[in-house]
């Protein structure tokens, strides 16, 4: 586990899908470098590819690279053509053939058990054209039981994020679907900072401390409210130190997703710790509002 910083009580993490130019194991030593203390890892062509005939030599070279730098990992699964190289993000839990998903997280939870990462992030996807939503949601448990049947023979946990524009959007979505899996301890929440801002009617903080209960992974950037694009910090709207001060009592991994802005990536990372840092300051002060970087937003 990394050491953090002096005063540093937050795990700030980075994931992979914003170092996409990069080899994954060079990305990994930037972020050690510059003073993460864990990685998000998505997998996909570039990074841990699933279909490598030689993803298990893979695995275990990175879990040892991850256990030199002193960095912890979660796995992400939200690659856009993974599965599909016409389709953004197809096949999904809900498509009519879910086949291909269901063998990608499977795997996803056998990479992140050799990785020793304790979570496996995932969405539902869009909800088919003329599909009612109670089918979608039926649907869409059925699946997850299924893997979570999985997640308890590895030993992981499913972090579950709700993604504007798909069928789970929300957090009122991601209760609906905890609750028809009988709040399964192995089902928890992906807690997207920017997603909340963007979608949520109630205020940023009051959502932090709603989802706590269930938050076994935290993404963060920043966002316009009803725009979904992941801005760097200090282009969007967010304030930040009220937020991270409601995280108080998360020991998980906090991490940057910028998956538009690998053409910068080590620049894009630093520029983020740094303002993170900056902005968990303010929030052990009771300080808001710590403005925005010198010459952005």
């Amino acid at each position: 586990m990394a050491l953090l910083p002096a005063g540093d009580l937050m795990k700030w993490a980075y994931c992979t899908n914003g170092f996409a130019d990069h080899r994954l194991p060079e990305a990994l030593e930037v972020l050690a470098d510059l003073g993460y203390a864990g990685a998000a890892i998505t997998l996909d062509h570039g990074h841990l590819d699933p279909h490598s005939p030689g993803l298990a030599a893979e695995v275990s070279r990175i879990a040892g690279l991850l256990e030199r730098l002193g960095l912890d990992a979660v796995v992400e699964t939200g690659g856009r053509y993974t599965l599909d190289p016409l389709r953004k993000h197809h096949p999904t839990l809900i498509s009519d053939d879910p086949g291909r998903r269901v063998e990608f997280l499977t795997t996803a939870m056998r990479v992140a058990a050799d990785l020793g990462a304790p979570v496996v992030h995932l969405w539902s996807g869009v909800r088919p054209d003329g599909m009612p939503e109670s089918e979608a949601y039926t649907r869409l448990a059925h699946q997850c039981a299924r893997l979570l049947d999985e997640a308890d023979q590895v030993g992981v946990t499913l972090g579950f994020e709700p993604e504007p524009g798909m069928l789970v959007a929300g957090l009122d979505g991601f209760e609906r679907l905890r609750t028809m899996l009988g709040a399964h301890p192995r089902f928890g929440l992906t807690l997207d900072i920017g997603h909340c801002h963007c979608v949520e009617p109630d205020d940023l903080v009051t959502c932090v401390r709603r989802a706590l209960p269930y938050t076994v992974h935290v993404q963060i950037e920043d966002m316009r409210r009803g725009v979904h694009e992941h801005l760097e910090f200090g282009e969007g709207e967010i304030d930040f130190p009220p937020v991270l001060a409601a995280l108080h009592g998360y020991s998980g991994l906090v991490a940057v997703e910028l998956a538009r802005h690998s053409h910068a990536a080590p620049q894009v990372a630093r520029r983020s710790i740094d303002f993170l840092r900056r902005a968990h300051e303010g929030a052990g002060t009771g300080v808001a509002g710590t403005g925005r970087p010198a010459g952005r937003g």
